[in-house]
């Protein structure tokens, strides 16, 4: 493992998660040196990293309190990182989930943004603090490093205002209030991605199903995103691990107003008590749940698949057709069972899935009579911010 030419950190820090992976800068191209990821904070915390030729660096596991939070992973893998020989940073790329309304490419980070971007904190409470928390440490570390914010919500901001508007006074648009959509870094990758697996299907109609923790999906056409499941804030669409996705807001005004719930208490229930969590009363993983033989956890997870498939069906009226439908992320990727109930209730767009390719992984794991080509391609959002850091910081990089 080579590190001692420039390289590029890239930090993904998410709500279950802290992914981070090392990119050396070799004849101005990008080569991967180092993936890794703390994962399953406070539920399986584990500490995994391997080099280029994919050898194990690091596999260690903790007790769920030793990593209860992020502060605790970003302190144990800092500690990790700076045991590594040859290290020469040139900056640092961060994934950070809403930009607002003024971010809408990767931007240099300072004080300044810094502060205009934690203002956004009330519209993404469970990601966007956890977001900024790496970019102050390393501020505060090493303060002459640059770091460069690429965000979840720059690949939605072409949509019209016929797709983005409320049905609310138009004035809130104008002061910001409407979709924005978010994971636009694992769609702009997928579909980068998919151009080169099939240039005709990346063309056409597509939705890109991006099923983990957080989970959403996007319609894409002709490599552009159109709608999306998610809107103002991270909680709306589909079910996800800790929140409920699509929710009546008179069940909020009927929490505070007739229940006498706080809006902090409220917001605590939206983002960390509801989704497949809520659900269940076992976990927010689908891994325990579809592992457990209690009646509840099957509930939770039938609600995911059901609110899955009817997302996918208001999106391919948002397309006016379906050509290609896309399995990423977590439970996306890992999840042969989720994926083939989701396409069992996609049967009349004509999608059918082949069960040893599903089951194998392979990219395309529809059959060849299926009028729609389904695909799973794993997702690199950490490639995609290593690629925009390197092009923003390219003209101050040494041939």
């Amino acid at each position: 493992m080579k590190l001692s030419m420039q390289s590029i950190l890239v930090i993904n820090a998410g709500s279950s998660s802290l992914k981070f992976q090392i990119f050396a800068i070799e004849d101005g191209c990008l080569e991967r040196r180092v993936r890794g990821k703390l994962d399953g904070i406070g539920v399986r915390p584990r500490l995994r990293a391997s080099g280029e030729d994919g050898q194990e660096l690091v596999s260690r596991a903790y007790a769920p309190e030793a990593i209860p939070d992020l502060p605790a992973a970003l302190t144990e893998t800092r500690a990790w990182l700076a045991g590594l020989a040859g290290l020469n940073l040139i900056a640092i790329g961060h994934r950070v989930v809403h930009g607002g309304a003024d971010y809408v490419r990767p931007t240099l980070l300072d004080a300044t943004v810094l502060e205009r971007l934690a203002a956004l904190q009330e519209l993404a409470p469970l990601h966007q603090p956890n977001n900024l928390a790496p970019i102050r440490q390393a501020m505060a570390i090493s303060p002459e490093l640059p770091q460069v914010a690429c965000f979840d919500t720059a690949f939605h901001r072409g949509h019209p205002a016929l797709a983005d508007a409320y049905a609310l006074p138009r004035s809130y648009y104008d002061e910001g209030v409407r979709r924005y959509g978010f994971h636009g870094l694992s769609y702009e990758f997928v579909t980068e991605r998919l151009r080169t697996l099939a240039p005709e299907a990346a063309a056409g109609r597509v939705i890109v199903a991006h099923l983990g923790s957080g989970a959403s999906m996007c319609a894409i056409k002709d490599g552009r995103s159109i709608d999306s499941t998610m809107g103002f804030t991270a909680l709306d669409g589909l079910v996800m691990g800790t929140r409920p996705g699509q929710l009546d807001p008179g069940i909020v005004l009927h929490l505070i107003a007739d229940r006498g719930m706080s809006p902090q208490a409220v917001s605590d229930l939206l983002y960390h008590g509801s989704g497949l969590k809520g659900l269940s009363g076992i976990s927010s993983d689908m891994r325990t749940l579809m592992e457990s033989t209690d009646p509840k956890a099957g509930h939770a997870i039938d609600h995911f698949v059901y609110r899955a498939a009817l997302s996918a069906g208001m999106l391919a009226a948002a397309l006016g057709g379906l050509d290609a439908f896309v399995f990423t992320a977590g439970i996306g990727e890992n999840a042969p069972a989720i994926r083939a109930r989701i396409i069992e209730r996609l049967a009349w767009l004509g999608a059918e899935l082949d069960p040893a390719a599903n089951a194998a992984a392979v990219p395309l794991i529809s059959t060849a009579a299926s009028r729609i080509a389904i695909y799973v391609i794993p997702t690199d959002e950490e490639l995609m911010i290593a690629r925009h850091t390197l092009s923003l910081l390219r003209a101050a990089i040494p041939a």
